[in-house]
C-alpha cells in the first residue's frame, strides 16, 4: 500500500559516496595522489579515520595540519575532486541493488533525500551522471550546512526539507562520521559495508548492516521505523 497514512510517514536519507555509488577506493586513490603532489604524508588508514565522510574544510585542514582559507579551499577541493572524477568516470555506476530499492521506495511514496559531504561539482557528476537525481525530493550538499559530519546538521536539514521528524528517518551511511551524524540526529541508521567491514561497523550502533542494496526490501527498513 502507498505510504500515505500519517502514522506510516517516514523518510529515507542517503549519503552519496560509498552508498549510492561504491567508490571508496577511487576517493582513497585520489586523496593519496593529491597528498603526494603536495608532499603531505597520508595513508589509507589515515584517510578512513580522519577524512572519509567529512566536509572538505575539515579534510583539508587535517591533511595540511592548518586552517584552510576559503579561497584556497575552493581551489584545493576542486583540484582533488578533479583527480577523483577522472579516476572514477569510466567506472561510474549505482551500488548493486540500488535502483530496485529506490524504485520500491518511490512506489511506496517514501520521502527520499541525499545528505552528502561532497561538493556540488561531485553531486552533479554522480546524481546527474547516472542519473539518480529524479528519485530524491531534496539534495543537501556541503555548501548548505555550517557543520560537517559527524555533526547531525546535514541530516536534520534533509529531514526538515522533506517534512519528516528526525525520529522517523532512516539514514543510509558507509562512514563512521556519517553514522554518528545520523545517530546524533535521533535517526535509525543502516550501515552499508562498502568502506568498512561488517565487523568494523558492528560497534557503530547502526540498526542494520548490509553489503549493498541487493534484496533489501522497503518492509525491512519500515520495521526499523516502527521500532521507535
Amino acid at each position: 500500500m502507498p505510504n500515505t497514512s500519517p502514522a506510516l510517514l517516514w523518510a529515507a536519507l542517503f549519503d552519496m559516496d560509498g552508498v549510492l555509488v561504491d567508490n571508496a577506493n577511487f576517493h582513497i586513490n585520489a586523496w593519496l595522489q593529491f597528498a603526494q603532489h603536495y608532499n603531505r604524508p597520508l595513508t589509507k588508514d589515515q584517510y578512513v579515520e580522519n577524512i572519509n565522510g567529512r566536509v572538505s574544510a575539515d579534510a583539508m585542514a587535517y591533511l595540511f595540519q592548518r586552517p584552510i582559507l576559503p579561497d584556497e579551499l575552493i581551489v584545493l577541493t576542486e583540484e582533488k575532486e578533479a583527480i577523483y572524477r577522472d579516476l572514477y568516470r569510466p567506472h561510474l555506476q549505482p551500488t548493486p541493488g540500488l535502483l530496485d530499492f529506490l524504485n520500491a521506495l518511490k512506489a511506496r511514496r517514501v520521502q527520499m533525500a541525499v545528505g552528502t559531504s561532497a561538493p556540488e561539482s561531485n553531486v552533479r557528476f554522480t546524481l546527474d551522471g547516472l542519473p539518480l537525481r529524479p528519485y530524491f525530493d531534496t539534495v543537501i550538499d556541503s555548501s548548505m550546512v555550517h557543520r560537517g559530519k559527524p555533526d547531525p546538521e546535514i541530516y536534520l536539514t534533509a529531514a526538515s526539507r522533506v517534512g519528516v521528524e528526525p525520529a522517523r528517518c532512516v539514514v543510509f551511511e558507509d562512514a563512521f562520521a556519517g553514522i554518528d551524524a545520523g545517530l546524533r540526529g535521533g535517526m535509525k541508521v543502516v550501515a552499508v559495508a562498502t568502506t568498512h567491514t561488517r565487523e568494523e561497523l558492528e560497534v557503530t550502533g547502526a540498526a542494520l548492516i548490509v553489503d549493498d542494496f541487493t534484496g533489501l526490501t522497503v518492509d525491512t527498513i519500515a520495521q526499523l521505523v516502527t521500532q521507535i
